[in-house]
């Protein structure tokens, strides 16, 4: 299966070393957050977590519908914080079906 633009520019974003996983490591992040990636499947107080997340960087939230673990190649991560600016907006304007961009509600 060929991997989406999404997929490509997560893993430049691994290559890179401007992605931090899990919501501990999220929580100690202070500026330069551009993007919260979360899968869908998580739990509520990952959820909640996430929308924290976004609300203090002022970051759009990402919800991933895919093998989510797979794509960030970290068993058991159900969120992720992009730190850097262009991928991030590559990430944002590439989206198709499996993504969409949180935008509040439940």
């Amino acid at each position: 299966m060929a991997k989406s633009k999404v997929e490509t520019y997560i893993g430049f974003c691994i290559k890179s070393g401007k992605i931090t996983f899990g919501s501990g490591a999220v929580d100690t992040l202070k500026s330069d957050v551009y993007l919260i990636l979360l899968s869908a499947d998580a739990a509520q107080n990952t959820r909640k977590l996430a929308v924290k997340f976004k609300n203090r960087h002022k970051c759009p939230l990402l919800i991933c519908h895919g093998d989510f673990e797979r794509i960030v190649n970290r068993a058991g991560c159900k969120i992720a914080a992009v730190r850097d600016r262009g991928l991030a907006k590559a990430i944002t304007e590439n989206t198709d079906s499996d993504y969409e961009i949180y935008a509040g509600g439940t």
